[in-house]
């Protein structure tokens, strides 16, 4: 298991980013989730190709992490398959990855 990873998922509005990050956060599920966007989409969906306006959420998390961010994601998320693709961070500043493993760390903490 990866112990640090960036997670990328994708909604239909900024409006589901900021509530779906703001989620995964205060869950402690991730450190931090940035929004960017909008960005356009060309994908196949039941058989045909769709173009679409989306906004793109970055999850940085620790692998410990993915199982339950996964659950989150899908849980809140409008999309019926909603995009979940988890990169390993091979390598970072000592100091943001420690910052991501603590503030993930304290899961049930407000």
């Amino acid at each position: 298991m990866a112990e640090y990873v960036q997670v990328l998922t994708t909604v239909d509005s900024e409006e589901a980013g900021v509530t779906l990050a703001r989620g995964i956060v205060e869950a402690r599920l991730a450190g931090c989730v940035q929004i960017v966007g909008p960005i356009r989409s060309v994908y196949w969906w039941e058989g045909k190709v769709d173009d679409a306006r989306e906004w793109q959420l970055l999850i940085k998390t620790t692998g410990q992490r993915l199982p339950e961010l996964e659950r989150h994601i899908k849980a809140n998320h409008s999309y019926d398959t909603p995009e979940i693709i988890e990169t390993e961070i091979i390598g970072g500043s000592a100091e943001y990855l420690g910052w991501v493993s603590e503030e993930t760390g304290r899961a049930g903490a407000s």
